[in-house]
């Protein structure tokens, strides 16, 4: 029961499992790495497995990056098992330093606790809750850490944990090689995130610990430590692929901020239209792992191509919309969506417009051109400047540079919608 575990994630991507939670977890594209993955098959099949996942309390609410994890522990619930979610009242007094370069802003006892409660109702669109076998529950691990006695600590766990080991883990290492200081109460935060696993265990028999790839070395150690201090107790870790979109950048932030999962910090509508704006190659990826459509109708909607995939990317944000606000407000974002792009009268018929040939749009033109044949610049470097300055918009989506150009692929659906700040608004289109 003591043998390390690899510090390497472990390669799990031929393993074929029984159990319908890692099937899920398989077949819609969670599954990253697991310890004893056939030992954990068999144990799902077997009876009910209660699975933690730890979410630490640094802001008033989660965001888009969190909604990965949320959805493993609604399958897992879904699969017949039951989800603990763990706040970090706890941990979130000291910090996670996984893959951060500076150290965190440490929060007073009312923000962790002010955290905590608008982070709270957000599980409650995607579990169950109650006292029943497969009912979510929710722990703080501030109820066990906050009462720990430093020496006690040292002497009961210390000697399960070697300096060398810690160092060795891939969030360390980085954190070190790119020289920046690593403070021990940084370094603690490993310790005590196995320690959750181990409480976790005793307390209410919880065998799997859920996160993200980032996590593993912190995850390992929480596994070999409640084998070690728990009699060789049967548990395991599984972690999920960290999302980037398929242009690199991390999943959960837009140009406009990160977007947050509680209504009063984003509106519904901009959570839509953050789904609605995805990348054609994320489509079928997202479809995956962010709805709970069958997954030869995700196939089918990202085979489209062209401007069909703007149908698929509608359904997208409907489904992800609906989950996380309720049906009851797609009506009025789709009033809003054709509104917003028609115009502020609701019509397209008033706006100026720019003629482009076939030809043209196949070889891509410049927005700057458009801007000016438009009559919404009078010069290219007066164009220039809007665009640097943000304000400039194809189809509502900003314009990042300023070598930007309008295709024959944008046009296919038709019009092509350029905007300048909130009120100049034209149409491109094929002649």
């Amino acid at each position: 029961a003591d043998d390390k575990i690899s510090d390497e994630a472990l390669d799990v991507s031929s393993f074929q499992p029984k159990s319908a939670f890692l099937r899920t977890m398989v077949e819609r594209g969670f599954l990253h790495s697991c310890t004893d993955i056939e030992a954990l098959d068999e144990k799902m099949e077997a009876g009910v497995v209660t699975a933690y996942l730890g979410f630490d309390a640094t802001a008033p609410s989660l965001h888009v990056g969190s909604l990965l994890q949320i959805m493993i522990l609604r399958h897992l619930q879904k699969s017949g098992h039951k989800p603990i979610v763990l706040l970090g009242g706890g941990t979130t007094k000291v910090g996670d330093p996984t893959g951060k370069d500076g150290s965190r802003k440490m929060l007073t006892d009312a923000d962790i606790q002010a955290n905590i409660d608008g982070i709270r109702g957000v599980f409650d669109k995607f579990l169950a809750f109650g006292e029943g076998e497969t009912d979510a529950s929710m722990v703080n691990n501030d109820e066990w850490l906050s009462s720990l006695k430093y020496l006690e600590f040292l002497r009961d766990y210390g000697t399960l944990f070697t300096i060398n080991r810690m160092l060795s883990f891939e969030s360390v290492k980085q954190r070190l090689a790119r020289e920046n200081p690593l403070t021990f109460l940084e370094f603690n935060y490993m310790i005590l995130q196995a320690y959750d696993f181990l409480e976790l265990n005793r307390r209410y028999e919880c065998t799997l610990q859920l996160g993200g790839s980032d996590q593993w070395g912190n995850m390992v150690n929480g596994v070999e430590l409640t084998r070690r201090a728990n009699n060789g107790a049967e548990v395991f870790a599984m972690t999920a692929p960290l999302i980037t979109t398929s242009d690199g950048k991390k999943m959960g932030k837009s140009e406009g901020g990160a977007m947050w999962l509680n209504e009063e910090m984003l509106p519904p509508y901009d959570y839509w239209q953050f789904w609605r704006n995805t990348n054609d190659d994320d489509v079928g990826r997202f479809l995956k792992l962010f709805t709970e459509l069958p997954l030869d109708e995700c196939d089918r909607l990202a085979s489209m191509k062209g401007a069909e995939i703007n149908a698929a990317k509608k359904v997208l944000a409907d489904e992800c919309t609906r989950m996380l606000h309720g049906g009851g407000v797609l009506a009025k974002i789709h009033e809003t969506a054709a509104s917003v792009f028609a115009g502020k009268d609701g019509s397209m018929d008033n706006l100026p417009r720019a003629g482009v040939t076939a030809e043209e749009a196949a070889a891509g033109v410049s927005v700057i051109d458009l801007y000016i044949k438009l009559g919404f610049a009078k010069s290219k470097s007066e164009c220039r400047k809007l665009i640097e300055g943000g304000g400039a918009r194809i189809n509502g989506e900003k314009i990042e540079g300023i070598d930007a150009v309008v295709t024959g692929e944008m046009l296919k659906e038709g019009a092509v919608k350029l905007s300048m700040g909130k009120k100049k608004h034209g149409l491109v289109e094929i002649q």
